[in-house]
């Protein structure tokens, strides 16, 4: 008997080239610290648990298939002939859940659907100028790093994937990424996901870096408008806004129309779906998605030379939408006359609710009775409109280049 068939997660080890060995090594440890992280709610548990498990697994779990040839059988993301992708169906295990859900945007729809149910869009039709104003400014990110990404050699379809990381919206990404630059959307939605996760760790340090003290601690003044805003206004608003971005940016019409239909059913009080997509629907979408994140994480696709350029790109993207909502705060700030926060321009960023509750928990910190939720909240939900609008522009103007 060969023992190296027997353990052939150990013995595949050995076959492959040293880099592939210690790149599998790396990220078997590299996803037990996500999980480690996850679990102690450092980095989204959603999120982290799944894709911490999945990268362990399937870097661990690399076997012979043929005589020639090692993988797993997890999934094949880049298989795409009709044959080889119904033969690869009776296989691994996952790619079911991949092809019908993952590879077609349909588990962004899903979550978008979730984080629809979950947004009140009172914050926005209170505060509309604010918050769309800042929610613009935080998309600073996405716009510098198209040409940054096209000097680095990248297509402009692949750029503007890339650049859409800034946007801090995992689904969009997904999204768009799988639209303009299919054979790179691995890489990009995991450094997306990745760095997502991230935010809410780093930014708090960009806020105390950006902002002093003394404006950190600014109350500012909060009216009853958000309880004025009636239920018919939040139907009219959501179905008026689905129809006219469709209508404006079709090929990002599917994230539209999920997103809206959440809002209208939450405002509809239609309690046996929102119920189902809040507590069923969004979780089991987010869990898979990480799942898949996770054994995506194959050290082979990790080595893409491609990754090093969107590691770098994609935190930048980050960190410049981070810079370019904060500027958006000051200019709420100066605007009214030093009665608003500047903090909230961080919830531009659309990582919803991170990001609000960043802002929230940071000026909590100097001044435990400032409350500017309501404020972050609009300029959250804002980000994810005009990422979106964005996603649009960027899959009208380069896809096929």
């Amino acid at each position: 008997m060969d023992i190296t068939r027997l353990f052939q997660g150990i013995s595949t080890l050995f076959s492959v080239q040293p880099a592939i060995a210690i790149a599998r090594i790396v990220l078997i440890l590299f996803g037990i610290v996500l999980f480690y992280l996850g679990a102690r709610r450092v980095l989204e548990p959603l999120i982290m648990i799944p894709m911490g498990f999945g990268m362990a697994a399937v870097n661990s779990a690399v076997l012979y298939l043929s005589a020639t040839k090692i993988g797993t059988i997890f999934i094949e993301p880049m298989a795409t002939e009709t044959v080889e992708l119904m033969e690869i169906l009776q296989i691994d295990f996952l790619q079911p859940i991949y092809t019908f859900t993952f590879s077609n945007g349909l588990v962004a729809c899903l979550v978008f659907l979730g984080i629809g149910v979950m947004t009140d869009v009172s914050y926005v039709l209170a505060y509309p100028f604010t918050s769309m104003l800042i929610a613009f400014c935080a998309e600073l990110g996405t716009l510098l790093i198209l040409p940054v990404a096209m000097m680095l050699g990248l297509t402009p379809s692949e750029a503007a994937a890339t650049a859409l990381i800034g946007g801090a919206d995992g689904p969009m990404v997904l999204f768009a990424s799988l639209t303009l630059a299919r054979e790179l959307f691995v890489p990009i939605t995991i450094v997306a996901y990745l760095y997502l996760s991230l935010t809410y760790g780093g930014y708090p340090f960009l806020i105390r870096l950006m902002i002093p003290k003394t404006l950190r601690q600014v109350k500012p003044k909060i009216s009853n408008r958000v309880a004025s805003v009636t239920r018919v206004e939040k139907l009219a608003f959501s179905i008026i806004a689905c129809i006219l971005l469709s209508l404006l940016f079709p090929m990002a019409a599917p994230l539209f129309l999920s997103f809206f239909l959440g809002v209208a059913i939450r405002e509809a009080d239609v309690e046996k779906y929102a119920d189902m997509l809040e507590n069923t629907v969004l979780y089991f979408a987010t869990f898979l998605l990480g799942l898949l994140l996770g054994v995506l994480c194959e050290a082979s696709v990790i080595l893409n030379p491609a990754i090093v350029k969107l590691l770098v790109l994609g935190m930048l993207a980050l960190l410049i939408s981070g810079i370019g909502g904060i500027l958006g705060g000051y200019l709420a700030y100066y605007i009214s006359g030093g009665k608003f926060n500047p903090v909230v321009g961080i919830a531009g960023v659309s990582c919803v609710p991170t990001t609000a509750k960043v802002a929230q928990l940071e000026v909590g910190r100097v001044n435990p009775r400032a409350v500017v939720l309501p404020y972050a909240i609009g300029a959250n939900v804002s980000g994810v409109i005009t990422t979106a609008i964005i996603t649009g522009l960027y899959i009208a103007f380069f896809l096929g280049l």
